[in-house]
């Protein structure tokens, strides 16, 4: 055997072994997030799980991170009973399968901080989708949108300790058509209030 040949013997294995080791690149996950406006600190991290319907998630859990406890230090979560639709807040809405927070949507954000931070009280931002995608995945999407909201309300000087948030997916449409008009309207993020 010539040299080339026993070259080309050894050098075809260990080519072979080199793409196996290297496997295929693989491009990492991204995600849309909400940028606060200039100057805000940055929003708190959405949560890991996402609450079933009818489960409320308080903004900050206990007391050493500045949520809602009870004198036990655990931390209370409101009921969605307690709470009662303000005329003072509008609902935001959101495109498509996003929960980035729309320039318009913004002007609406900026006009609820402004009133919840003359008023007292404890807010309840419920996440909502519409009709279209699993319930599951409608229920994350439906937390995603109230976290972008409630982490825009703080950007602008709302105390996190008074915003809890709930997903009811697509469980609780406001229009019950099947066109793009109705499934517009369903894409929001509700707020609701309870006085101390």
């Amino acid at each position: 055997m010539t040299r080339p040949d026993r070259m080309l013997t050894l050098m075809v294995p260990l080519l072979a072994l080199a793409l196996f080791l290297a496997g295929c690149p693989k491009r990492p996950g991204t995600s849309i997030v909400a940028a606060p406006p200039p100057g805000a600190s940055p929003p708190a991290a959405a949560p890991a799980s996402t609450p079933g319907p009818g489960i409320a998630r308080p903004a900050a859990a206990g007391p050493a991170m500045g949520g809602p406890s009870t004198a036990g230090g655990t931390a209370t979560l409101p009921r969605p009973a307690e709470f009662t639709i303000s005329q003072h807040l509008a609902d935001v809405h959101f495109d498509f399968d996003r929960y980035d927070i729309r320039p318009a949507d913004a002007r609406t954000l900026d006009a609820n901080a402004g009133w919840l931070k003359k008023n007292d009280g404890l807010i309840l931002i419920e996440g909502h989708c519409d009709e279209r995608g699993t319930n599951e995945y409608n229920l994350a999407l439906g937390e995603r949108r109230a976290q972008a909201a409630m982490n825009y309300l703080v950007a602008q000087g709302v105390s996190a300790a008074r915003i809890s948030t709930i997903s009811y997916g697509k469980e609780r449409p406001v229009c019950a058509g099947h066109d793009e008009g109705c499934w517009a309207r369903n894409r929001r993020a509700h707020f609701l209030v309870k006085t101390r």
